[in-house]
């Protein structure tokens, strides 16, 4: 398959795996690469000092191109990116901040970078600063999507901008490859379908309720981490959602995670407190989602956990080589393809 992508990444299938902490650890990442398409590292429960390593370890699985993404928004964040630019990654994708200085210095050694966005004011942002394509993730992804559907989304974002635009929610196999094509992408980000897999480290406990979960079982609001985010329904998930912000345990959460990424907690503590009751509240958010996250996928915990999942879940009925996956894909795709090209002739 030839697309924008596939040429712009060097890649042989217009298929990237979405940067999901605690999923898209080294062993995915070259998994998918070694399969044809692009593994996308996340970063976000990384250190600098860990980042780097597991940027050495996926060049030790792979030859092939891979990329790493910065959720610019997470602390550490920019400590993390900037190992990326060091370490040369070929593609780094960033979101939920502004990131042309990351495309400026990823430019300079060849890189490539794209950015995640949800609406054409962002797409044209990324776009006027010179990244290389943007991730459009529509309703129906895992975490962080808005209320346009990728149905909409993808072809107003074709429209609006020049450069190459990826799927996101909604995809899950080779007709949704299809149909993203048909729509003007120039190929598909999959979170949910890649969890279920045989390479994933997501607890088995979760693997088993994707298989079992349909099309309506999942949450989508922004009571769990403080941005609209969609997950599994389930009796931790609707607990979650229905409490909202738990400042007690933001509190000591934060704690474990400044002692996760290596930063003093007094001084996040301070920096958080200054930034003004905003981006208190939104980090305090995200503190308590990040620790319900890695419980669910770590831990397969059933009470505490909380598993960021697409609507795409009630399409998983197995769980493939991530080999495996990417060949049928490919394969359905192309029938998809001559099924068209017959009703059209």
């Amino acid at each position: 398959m030839k697309t924008r992508i596939t040429e712009l990444f060097g890649i042989k299938y217009p298929i990237l795996l979405s940067g999901m902490s605690w999923i898209s650890v080294p062993k995915m990442v070259a998994a998918v690469s070694n399969a044809g398409g692009l593994g996308i590292l996340a970063t976000g429960p990384l250190n600098a000092e860990q980042t780097r390593k597991a940027i050495k370890e996926i060049r030790g699985l792979t030859a092939k191109p891979f990329g790493a993404n910065a959720t610019l928004l997470f602390p550490g964040a920019k400590e993390n990116a900037k190992v990326l630019l060091e370490e040369q990654v070929a593609v780094i994708n960033f979101s939920l901040g502004k990131g042309d200085w990351l495309v400026k210095e990823a430019h300079a050694y060849g890189g490539k970078v794209i950015a995640t966005v949800v609406n054409a004011r962002h797409a044209k942002r990324a776009q006027d600063y010179g990244a290389d394509g943007v991730v459009a993730t529509g309703h129906e992804a895992a975490a962080h999507g808005e209320h346009i559907t990728s149905l909409v989304l993808i072809p107003s974002l074709v429209d609006t901008i020049n450069i190459p635009v990826i799927a996101a929610g909604g995809f899950a196999d080779g007709r949704g490859l299809a149909a993203a094509l048909a729509l003007g992408a120039e190929g598909i980000a999959m979170g949910t379908r890649f969890m279920t897999t045989k390479e994933s480290p997501l607890h088995e406990i979760y693997k088993n309720l994707s298989i079992e979960k349909d099309v309506n079982d999942t949450l989508f609001s922004d009571r769990f981490d403080g941005i609209l985010c969609r997950v599994l329904k389930t009796h931790a998930a609707k607990k979650a959602v229905k409490r909202g912000l738990n400042l007690p345990a933001a509190f000591f959460n934060s704690q474990e995670i400044a002692q996760q990424l290596g930063l003093p907690f007094s001084k996040l503590f301070l920096g958080v407190l200054l930034s003004g009751w905003k981006n208190v509240r939104q980090l305090a958010f995200m503190a308590n989602g990040f620790k319900a996250i890695k419980l669910a996928t770590e831990k397969g915990d059933m009470k505490k956990g909380v598993l960021p999942v697409g609507q795409v879940t009630g399409l998983i009925h197995d769980e493939p080589t991530v080999a495996e996956l990417m060949e049928r894909i490919v394969a359905q795709a192309k029938l998809q393809q001559q099924k068209l090209n017959n009703q059209f002739s």
